[in-house]
């Protein structure tokens, strides 16, 4: 089998704007894996508060290409690796090249009778309160919303003018660790008032403990506390809900597990993205048919993507096997 590791940049339309840190670009690890006529694509976006990053990416792809050209399948791959972006790229191509060589689509392999359109969140990056109700304003295909937060007391004004320009939407709010525990529930009351259904990742990693001290009744979503099946065991009791990102985790394969060992330990399920295009996009997608929440409007945020790719309509993400997954 032939193997191909690159790197890819794809500009942002806007700058986008999260607690900490600021993205102009998304920076693409990128795998083509060949075998005859059947080809197998990945993409991972990788986890930047784990300094996990492309160029990482394409040192750790280095050291299994030669087990990859032998034949090294996607259950060999999950101890040839550590859950990681470049993990995550490798195990999706396999999956692609499964699909082509065997004439069966990803969500079949999968287990799946159907893949069907999903409902997703579309969200909206930090800014002045103002010009996120603009935002949320202008998304008519939006029928669930996610603000973004920075921790600061400017957040309420935030939500109750985006809620005020769309009082119809769901509404969920992400902090990406920018609060303290007095902090976030001082916030609690004015984020109930909005009527917010989902509270995601207030707190700082190594911070889960303090979740027991949380106020009010807004269900809870772990993100940067949980990145792959390991570390559910500890959130019980101090999340509702955990989103797994095939990035974090390490590839749709352990994905797959993952949504089940959730499950298990009574968790609910989101599945969400670190930005990417529709290749990062589609076998989140597979994982996202068995999901509570769906958050996959990454490509919405770069000025470009793939040809063909998924496109959104009336608040849904559709996704066809042509774009990634299909049996050709």
């Amino acid at each position: 089998m032939e193997f191909e590791a690159r790197i890819e940049r794809w500009p942002m339309r806007s700058p986008f704007r999260i607690s900490g840190i600021t993205f102009t670009e998304a920076e693409l690890f990128v795998v083509e894996i060949r075998d005859g006529d059947h080809v197998g694509r990945g993409e991972a976006c990788g986890v930047y508060y784990r300094n996990d990053l492309p160029p990482g990416m394409l040192k750790q792809a280095a050291t299994v290409a030669d087990v990859i050209r032998a034949g090294a399948d996607r259950t060999a791959l999950q101890t040839l690796l550590p859950a990681c972006g470049a993990r995550n790229a490798i195990d999706c191509a396999l999956w692609e090249l499964e699909a082509r060589q065997t004439g069966r689509p990803v969500w079949s392999l999968a287990g799946l009778e159907r893949a069907d359109p999903l409902p997703t969140v579309f969200t909206i990056g930090i800014d002045d309160p103002d010009r996120m109700a603009a935002a949320a304003s202008g998304m008519d295909h939006a029928k669930a919303i996610k603000l973004k937060l920075a921790g600061t007391q400017e957040d309420r004004d935030r939500v109750e003018a985006v809620r005020a320009a769309r009082p119809d939407v769901w509404l969920g709010v992400d902090a990406n660790r920018g609060f303290t525990i007095d902090g976030i529930n001082a916030l609690v009351p004015a984020l109930e008032r909005a009527g917010v259904a989902l509270l995601e990742q207030p707190l700082a990693i190594g911070d889960e403990a303090a979740m027991a001290g949380l106020d009010g009744s807004i269900p809870t979503a772990a993100d940067e506390s949980v990145q792959d099946s390991s570390d559910l065991e500890a959130l019980v009791g101090l999340f509702d809900i955990v989103n797994i990102k095939l990035d974090k985790c390490g590839g749709l394969t352990h994905a797959l597990h993952m949504e089940r060992a959730a499950r298990n330990l009574g968790f609910g399920v989101m599945v969400g993205n670190m930005t990417g295009t529709s290749w990062s996009q589609a076998p989140a997608f597979v994982l996202g048919q068995r999901c509570d929440y769906r958050d996959l409007d990454g490509p919405t945020f770069l000025a470009g993507d793939r040809t063909p790719a998924l496109w959104y309509a009336d608040g849904m993400v559709h996704c066809p096997d042509i774009i990634w997954g299909g049996s050709e």
